[in-house]
């Protein structure tokens, strides 16, 4: 009996063991899809994503690309953010890599590609026209992707029995699929960018294999048979963020803010314009601070800018110290929250970041003195803005009558009374006669008097 209880322990001890063990051989993966230009919100989903997985301890992230391209700005966000993680992180590029594509697979640890996509033509080109951009922007987009094809380091090939060192990935390739000048021998020539399809990525190094989907990548190429994937699903603030992100809203943006302090101090009391500068520094600064890009002090900064235009003009007389200061706070202010800075330390930002921070920020600016001039030109008249100013009229017909305000300038002179003020009546000034009212009561006909203040059309007079 004791035997039969004993060996019941066992086997239920071995198969407690065995399901543990089966358990315990599950990987998990975690899949990030970005199916879009590259932008802000490209770059977000991908580092929520990859802070997902190292969150969940997946075995890896596999990013399911397909783009024809974006911005440079956040694809080289992108793919220092891919080569300093931890986790590491494959793409399957499932149509396209182009452009910042390209270069965000390049940064990945292993790529894969389904049949008929392709990665390549990394050119740069400026603004919608997709003209290719000047000879500076194309060897600073050379040299990233150049370093970030050696960033995969090298491996050992044994050729004609002798082993030596090879880049993994090529960087003269690289460079070829951003400038038809570079040429590959045996690979293009000097008449075209380079452009992969899947077998010739394969054949020179750029892809680790062809499959038709995720799970094939998994099952054959991670050599993974029992495994599970989550997937990333971006949610309803990451995209506000993203849209708020965006290069030219936030060149609108600081439009609005410089603008609207104009306007405001053009007008007395707290309204509009000063409403929609503050609404549109919360929208510009709040996702750059939460996002990690501008810290506490960058917007402090801002507000000191604002300050000190503010005191140079309520302040102090002209145009001095304080306004220009106030103008570089308010400019540095808005650069510095743009390019992710530690205290001034730019060593590790790319000089076209910068570059482009301080392009945005000047177009924005002089956007704003043009819209200032614009709407300054067209506020009262016809049309949309007519009803922001107040244009009716006063006319003599209607039983109003101009006060001559020139009666100021008495304030401080001598003069007689030439009736009793009792205590009103007039005074002679200067040779001329006025209304008049005594702040000192009764006084008689030719006594001297002193012009104390001039209000509602009247001068009021003391006793000298």
């Amino acid at each position: 009996m004791m035997k039969k209880r004993l060996f019941k322990i066992i086997i239920f001890l071995m198969m407690f063991l065995l399901s543990f063990s089966l358990h315990a051989e599950v990987k998990k993966y975690y899949q990030i899809t970005i199916d879009r230009d590259i932008d802000a919100t490209a770059w977000l989903d991908l580092k929520m994503g990859i802070l997902e997985a190292e969150k969940k301890a997946s075995e890896a992230v596999i990013l399911n690309l397909n783009t024809y391209g974006g911005l440079v700005l956040y694809a080289d966000s992108m793919r220092t953010l891919i080569l300093n993680t931890e986790i590491p992180v494959y793409v399957f590029i499932n149509n396209n890599a182009a452009s910042a594509g390209a270069l965000i697979s390049i940064a990945c640890d292993s790529i894969y590609m389904v049949r008929g996509a392709n990665i390549g033509a990394a050119t740069v080109v400026s603004g919608e026209s997709g003209e290719k951009a000047m000879d500076k922007y194309q060897s600073y987009m050379r040299a990233i992707m150049r370093s970030t094809a050696e960033a995969q380091g090298k491996k050992i090939v044994t050729t004609s029995g002798e082993e030596k060192e090879v880049w993994r990935r090529d960087p003269l390739i690289a460079e070829a699929m951003v400038d038809e000048i570079v040429v590959v021998e045996g690979v293009d020539d000097s008449t075209q960018i380079l452009t992969f399809t899947a077998e010739e990525a394969v054949k020179n190094g750029y892809c680790e294999g062809i499959y038709k989907n995720v799970d094939q990548i998994i099952r054959h190429s991670l050599n993974a048979q029992d495994y599970e994937v989550e997937y990333y699903e971006s949610d309803f603030w990451t995209k506000l963020k993203g849209w708020l992100l965006n290069p030219y809203l936030q060149s609108v943006l600081i439009m609005i803010i410089v603008g609207g302090i104009y306007f405001e101090l053009q007008t007395p009391g707290i309204g509009f314009a000063l409403c929609a500068s503050i609404v549109a520094g919360l929208l510009y600064f709040a996702p750059l601070y939460f996002d990690g890009y501008a810290d506490a002090w960058e917007g402090a900064v801002i507000v000191v800018g604002v300050l000190l235009l503010l005191l140079e003009i309520f302040v102090v007389p002209g145009f001095g110290i304080f306004g220009i200061a106030g103008i570089i706070c308010l400019f540095g202010g808005l650069f510095l929250s743009m390019v992710d800075n530690d205290l001034f330390d730019f060593e590790l930002i790319s000089s076209e970041r910068i570059i482009n921070s301080i392009i945005a920020i000047g177009i924005s600016m002089l956007g704003s003195i043009a819209l200032i001039i614009y709407l300054t030109s067209k506020i009262g008249s016809d049309g949309i803005f007519k009803d922001l100013a107040l244009t009716t009229s006063q006319d003599i017909e209607d039983g109003y009558v101009g006060v001559d305000t020139q009666s100021e300038n008495l304030i401080g002179k001598e003069g007689v009374t030439s009736t009793v003020l009792c205590p009103s009546g007039k005074v002679v000034v200067d040779g001329e006669y006025y209304d008049a009212i005594s702040e000192t009561g009764y006084s008689e006909e030719g006594e001297a008097i002193i012009v104390r203040k001039f209000s509602t059309g009247q001068l009021y007079v003391r006793k000298k």
